[in-house]
């Protein structure tokens, strides 16, 4: 099933300005079109800025052209079905197709019911009119007639009476205007001709003019005020009610309620343009329309916005999972032994720093703190970081015995996740690998973020292929790495990717070491040695 952000239903001038307000945000819409617009039967669309006089038609073909062009799919089909989904939608159209909606828009517009006159409907849109600034302009000075068939007719009469002087109030089925109303009309020069209107004359197809009874009145045009009902065909199992459209206690339709921004009863569903305002033009509803879209794409951003709260708070606590897991794991692995390493500063170390002056190191990855205890016996000031409780208090207690307590800040940090503030004149990493998928490239460009104007960043590994996989069973379970190559000098340097006018190469260096186990074996390990200074 194919799922959208929005789809619309209706593809009129509310469907089509809500579909090109997404599109542009470009979110993924489906306009679903039955081609039952209001107004297609109209010559042309009116006061509509810079579109006057557009035949409907056209106006709808520019619209699905301009949304198209936004990524927005328009199809030519109907609803039959939809239904709340969860938090989505479920939307079936007449070909059986079942569709997906974060969010609907419906613009399905309205009915207009006619006064059942024989000949009548046929000449809907044409020279059957509703609306004087719709259509007063293009028929001004002509013969026009007002059927009444409610209150308003006088009103809508006088109405009228500003774009011709010769206009009827042909009574029909209203009720007889008042004595005040007698006197308006008198007062504009409108006539009044009692009895119901039997029929309609025309000339092929023009009309020309109108029966009552058996006189015939010649007209040029007819005014009706129409009955506009909304149409939810379809869309029953939304749960929407229609409500009824009144005047002054008159109830001239229905229609669906949503607030300015188009938001209806129903969570997720919008609503716009004559839907929700059957008297509306067409651009109040390309107006409201566009406002639709705009806050079904708030509404979008806002969902949006929840669920990356939610997945970054869920991968927060995934990551406080993996260092918790972490630690325990190194944990473990210390605790195979009262003592893992040698309790001795790395070899490589201490050819490169020791004739370095004493200052600020930070000592990342301490371990049982050989490395710290021997900076501090040197003068060092030490900030020490592990990830394991185990190893730093190990290392705690390896600086009580030798003395240097007072000179070493052990920390714990996952440095994957957090880090030792401040600025070093030495940044050491001393073979810093470590099981999955540990970012040992962002960590050693933090170290070097780390080193003062004037320090050294000091990174010592192993290069090449792993040497504990040709090591005894004991010792591959201790360093579990896994099996991905290790990088060289050269490829450490171009991972920190450091601006050359900024860094001083001063070492870059493999060497072999041979280590030899209790079962007699040797294997030879490739080291490497990364020294840069900060200028």
């Amino acid at each position: 099933m194919t799922t959208y952000d929005a789809v619309v239903v209706g593809g009129g001038a509310a469907g089509l300005a809500g579909a090109v307000a997404l599109g542009r945000a470009r979110r993924s819409v489906l306009v679903v079109d039955a081609g039952e617009q209001r107004n297609l039967p109209a010559e042309g669309v009116h006061n509509f800025l810079t579109r006057e006089g557009m035949p409907p038609a056209e106006l709808a073909a520019a619209g699905r052209k301009e949304a198209e062009s936004y990524g927005v799919t328009v199809v030519a089909a109907r609803v039959t079905a939809a239904e709340p989904d969860g938090d989505s939608f479920r939307v079936t159209l007449d070909d059986g197709t079942v569709l997906g909606a974060a969010r609907l828009l419906l613009a399905t517009g309205v009915t207009d019911t006619l006064p059942a006159i024989p000949g009548l409907a046929e000449r809907w849109g044409r020279d059957l009119l509703h609306c004087p600034y719709c259509h007063g302009w293009e028929v001004r000075d002509r013969a026009l007639g007002i059927i009444s068939t409610g209150p308003f007719a006088v009103e809508q009469a006088l109405l009228w009476r500003q774009w011709s002087a010769d206009v009827t109030l042909f009574r029909h089925t209203g009720p007889e205007p008042t004595d005040e109303q007698y006197t308006q009309l008198a007062a504009r020069g409108i006539a009044v001709v009692d009895g119901e209107i039997t029929g309609v004359e025309t000339d092929g197809d023009r009309l020309t003019g109108v029966r009552v009874g058996t006189r015939v009145f010649t007209r040029d045009a007819l005014v009706a005020a129409t009955t506009m009902n909304a149409s939810l065909a379809g869309l029953e199992g939304l749960g929407l009610a229609l409500e009824d459209l009144q005047r002054d206690g008159v109830t001239i339709g229905t229609f669906l309620k949503a607030d300015p921004t188009g938001k209806t009863d129903v969570p997720g569903v919008y609503a716009a343009g004559n839907l929700t305002m059957p008297p509306g033009q067409v651009i109040a509803a390309a107006a409201a329309g566009t406002m639709a879209g705009a806050m079904i794409n708030f509404d979008l951003v806002a969902r949006d916005t929840r669920a990356a709260v939610e997945a970054v708070s869920s991968e927060g606590d995934r990551r406080v999972h993996d260092v918790d897991e972490l630690a325990r794991t190194w944990d473990e692995r210390y605790r195979e032994s009262d003592l893992i390493w040698s309790g001795e500063p790395n070899t490589a170390l201490v050819k490169e720093v020791a004739d370095l002056p004493p200052g600020r190191v930070l000592d990342l990855g301490c371990g049982e703190g050989g490395d710290a205890v021997w900076f501090a016996r040197q003068g060092w000031s030490v900030t020490a970081a592990d990830i394991s409780p185990v190893a730093l208090e190990r290392a705690a207690r390896h600086a009580a015995d030798a003395g240097v307590t007072d000179r070493i800040d052990f920390q714990r940090h996952n440095l994957a996740v957090s880090f030792p503030d401040g600025e070093f004149d030495l940044v050491s990493a001393q073979f810093l690998h470590s099981w999955g998928d540990m970012p040992r490239e962002a960590i050693l460009r933090r170290a070097a973020a780390a080193v003062a104007p004037g320090g050294v960043l000091l990174i010592e590994g192993h290069s090449g292929a792993p040497h504990w996989e040709n090591a005894p069973e004991n010792e591959q379970h201790q360093h579990g790495h896994g099996g991905h190559p290790l990088p060289s000098p050269h490829e450490v340097i171009a991972s920190l990717n450091l601006p050359e006018d900024d860094w001083e190469v001063l070492v870059v260096d493999e060497h072999e070491r041979t280590r030899t186990f209790p079962d007699g074996r040797t294997i030879h390990h490739v080291d490497n040695t990364v020294k840069l200074r900060r200028r």
